[in-house]
């Protein structure tokens, strides 16, 4: 029996085209999977068979636990006290074995010794392939539609097979059996049965990818696409950039007559393109990304990340696009976010905006209208830009001299310094289950605590509204914390 053994393992160690150890493992597992069955409860058997001759041995064993851990499966686990009576030395992660009987291939049973053994080859086999595909480099994922699964869509490349997910796939994208596809890999999780690899066809990354492969300048390193934002199956926007003067950025990415565009189009089954022009300045960048809409100006606010956009009622509505789709674009691939407005809109924002400083400045300034207009035409907002830009700027002013420049600036910074010794007062207040909320930072603790909220149970009190017009965070965020500041309302009741 030991002899014919050898023989089956080397028979398909040949056949299946597999080393003759993943074969002995799959024979030992087998092995002990049938030697199991002869013992009550979850036992650990361990078979070792001799590479050699064939002889084959079997072994009971238990996993030193930590004493303070407990069994959780008795009979296969032994507590460290325990097993040093039995063996000195031993330590927690070894094991204690004791050899039993070794069960005969015969009594086993050839059919489902061979069904265990077969397995264990084609998962071998199987984990083969997929690291003979992987190690190819490839980015993109090409083959046929093999079958459908629970709404997923099962992609064959080869004897390798690829997961395309109903959400990855490109909305009223109709794929049968048979059709030949190309997805993104992105992702290898080797723990799946049967198709290990996950697809996607919806990702900017595959549009990325396929530009890459129909513009070779940018495998050459002219080109470089610095961002993707996509609206998968209808419309889509990358930003490129040029190392080479001598290189068009978004003529190469269309190619002659289009071609090169197009055929990533038609690979994405029509989704419209916009190439625009990667650029250093944010809002040179931004106006590019709105094409095909004209912008009249823009103002950019570093401190928000944020931009309003100006266009005249021509170009509103193609700024937005259908649902919002332009901006919303053009925000993802800028990473600003855009408000898009007209001229009477702008116009609104800025004379609030100006009425905003014009009470700030009359107020902790102590001046009159007048004055504070002329802070406002040169450009100053806040307090700490009146206290702090650098004083050869406010002596440029030609309404203002020195001594009205240095009043201004001692002004400004007695206010700023009335203002912190007045929220350094309210912080005090706050108690410290307020503080150290999770969600809470130091702005959101001061805003708070101008309004008077000053502990975790007058937060949880407030109202979600009433909460978003304090800080200025967002419905959700203003939620979020909310929630967090009633959890211990829930506890507390429970206990």
């Amino acid at each position: 029996m030991n002899r014919e053994l050898l023989m089956l393992v080397e028979a398909i160690s040949r056949e299946k085209n597999v080393e003759r150890d993943v074969v002995f493992g799959a024979v030992e597992s087998a092995l002990a999977q049938a030697t199991k069955k002869l013992y009550q409860g979850e036992v650990d058997i361990r078979v070792a068979i001799d590479r050699d001759s064939g002889d084959y041995d079997s072994f009971r064993r238990w996993l030193v636990v930590p004493d303070d851990a407990g069994l959780q499966n008795p009979e296969a686990e032994e507590m460290l006290m325990d097993a040093q009576d039995r063996v000195a030395g031993i330590s927690v992660g070894e094991y204690i074995e004791e050899e039993v009987e070794s069960l005969p291939i015969g009594r086993i049973g050839a059919m489902a010794a061979k069904q265990v053994i077969l397995q264990k080859i084609r998962d071998a086999e199987r984990e083969m392939l997929l690291n003979e595909f992987l190690s190819r480099g490839d980015k993109i994922f090409t083959g046929t539609v093999k079958r459908m699964d629970k709404g997923d869509i099962i992609v064959e490349a080869g004897r390798v097979e690829g997961r395309l997910r109903r959400s990855e796939m490109i909305p009223k994208e109709n794929l049968r059996s048979g059709d030949r596809v190309r997805a993104m890999i992105m992702e290898v999780d080797a723990t799946l049965r049967g198709a290990p690899i996950i697809l996607s066809r919806s990702a900017p990354e595959f549009m990325v990818e396929l530009f890459r492969n129909e513009v070779p300048e940018i495998e050459q390193g002219l080109l470089e696409i610095k961002s993707c934002a996509r609206d998968a199956g209808s419309r889509a926007k990358i930003a490129v950039l040029s190392h080479d003067k001598r290189v068009d950025p978004i003529g190469t990415c269309v190619g002659v007559r289009g071609t090169r565009v197009n055929a990533v189009t038609n690979e994405l089954a029509g989704e419209r393109v916009d190439i625009v022009l990667w650029s250093e300045d944010p809002a040179q960048f931004v106006i590019g990304a709105l094409a095909p809409a004209n912008v009249s100006s823009i103002m950019v606010d570093e401190e928000k990340h944020a931009m309003d956009v100006v266009v005249d009622e021509e170009n509103l509505a193609i700024a937005i696009g259908r649902g919002g789709q332009n901006v919303r674009l053009a925000s993802e691939l800028t990473g600003w976010k855009i408000n898009i407005m007209d001229a009477a809109e702008s116009a609104q924002k800025q004379a609030d905006e100006s009425a905003v400083s014009r009470t700030l400045f009359m107020e902790k300034l102590d001046v009159d209208d007048e004055i504070a207009n002329i802070l406002i035409e040169e450009g100053f907002e806040t307090l700490e830009e009146v206290a702090y830009v650098p004083l050869q700027e406010m002596l440029e002013i030609e309404a203002f001299d020195e001594e009205t420049v240095n009043e201004l600036r001692s002004r400004a910074k007695n206010a700023l310094l009335t203002q912190e010794i007045a929220r350094e007062e309210n912080v005090s207040k706050v108690s410290q289950d307020l503080l150290t909320l999770e969600g809470i930072t130091p702005e959101i603790v001061d805003k708070l605590a101008q309004a008077g909220v000053h502990s975790r149970d007058d937060l949880a009190d407030l109202a979600i509204d009433e909460l978003t017009e304090l800080t200025g965070q967002t419905e959700d965020e203003a939620k979020a914390l909310i929630m967090k500041a009633r959890e211990h309302w829930f506890t507390d009741g429970q206990e």
